[in-house]
């Protein structure tokens, strides 16, 4: 059996594991105040081209969306997201749980379009009744989206105009950021990201690290007390050593970008065997995830060698797959869904 079910099946990548593995014996100082926490924060600040980021390291994905957006909004806002955001269907209701609503838009293939949150923005305050409601306070999208496809540069650039318009916080979601950015669609850099988000995260669980996200504060703009309030939530780990080796490792010669490249060269095969079995894509995707309509039939004959994902139900007869690659997809996995 080989597994294409999601891409953090496999631990972490080997250098990071070597890197652990080097320092474990170490004295380090806790909370994120050790040598190697220090030296990945100046790194992530050179890798995005801004020098005066703030950034910090946090446990995983859902934490670090419910800790950021509900630190940034006040009480009586909630945060923008596409009917598809993560946010919006896959963490729980953990945003909902900080007491903040999320407030969903239509999506187009995954996307928030800057009209149509310019004029979600508009009609609510045009709303003589909008004192009795929840505020817009905060945008959220993920790069790439839930469905794996990708914001264009100009794409980006005119939700960024948006939410400077309004006044309004931009936060990507960057859980699979690697792997938008080294898509070979991407026409975005991490500079880019950088430059039209007020915050994001560069996911680490996802790409190659054992855990860990880092969260990069892009205006000056980090909560005041923020690791306070990480602590408060629970996402604080008092051997913080463990993130920042990670994230030092990852922005070592390019391990971060390498290794995504990697993914998507494996996701661009695994589009070929798809395509020569005939199977039908749900969705185009340019990202390490692939979606495809399924028939039980395909699907138990799949599963006999395959560990995929079922992502939801298309129709009556068909359900919509995931088949996803990562930094630790071989090219020997490739060839067992070949011969299925």
């Amino acid at each position: 059996m080989v597994s294409f079910e999601c891409d953090y099946i496999a631990g972490a990548h080997p250098e990071i594991i070597r890197r652990l593995t080097e320092t474990n014996m170490e004295s380090l100082s806790g909370y994120g105040m050790d040598e190697y926490t220090v030296r990945a924060k100046e790194k992530i600040r050179r890798a995005c081209g801004c020098p005066d980021a703030q950034v910090e390291f946090l446990v995983g994905g859902t934490q670090t969306n419910a800790v950021v957006i509900s630190t940034m909004l006040r009480d009586w806002e909630g945060v923008i997201a596409s009917d598809s955001g993560h946010v919006s269907v896959h963490e729980s209701g953990a945003i909902e749980y900080t007491g903040h609503k999320v407030l969903e838009l239509p999506g187009t293939d995954g996307k928030l379009e800057a009209s149509a949150l310019r004029a979600f923005i508009e009609r609510f305050y045009s709303d003589v009744t909008h004192d009795h409601m929840v505020f817009p306070g905060m945008v959220y999208i993920s790069y790439p989206t839930e469905p794996g496809t990708l914001y264009s540069r100009s794409e980006l650039e005119a939700v960024s105009e948006v939410c400077r318009e309004f006044s309004l916080p931009l936060y990507i979601d960057g859980a699979r950021l690697g792997y938008g950015l080294m898509s070979r669609q991407s026409d975005l850099t991490l500079e880019d990201i950088a430059r039209l988000a007020d915050v994001f995260y560069i996911g680490g669980t996802k790409v190659g690290a054992l855990c860990g996200e880092a969260v990069v504060f892009t205006k000056g703009n980090m909560p005041a007390h923020f690791m306070t309030s990480v602590k408060k939530r629970g996402a604080l780990l008092a051997k913080g050593r463990l993130l920042g080796i990670q994230f030092d490792t990852l922005f070592t010669d390019d391990l971060y970008f390498r290794i995504s490249r990697h993914a998507i060269d494996m996701a661009e095969k695994l589009k070929e065997i798809i395509r020569e079995k005939g199977w039908e894509f749900y969705m185009d995707s340019p990202t390490n995830q692939q979606l495809v309509l399924m028939t039980e039939e395909q699907m138990e004959v799949l599963g006999k060698k395959v560990v995929f994902d079922r992502w939801g139900v298309y129709d009556e007869k068909r359900t919509i797959v995931r088949l996803a690659t990562s930094w630790s997809t071989r090219e020997e996995d490739l060839e067992v869904l070949r011969e299925v």
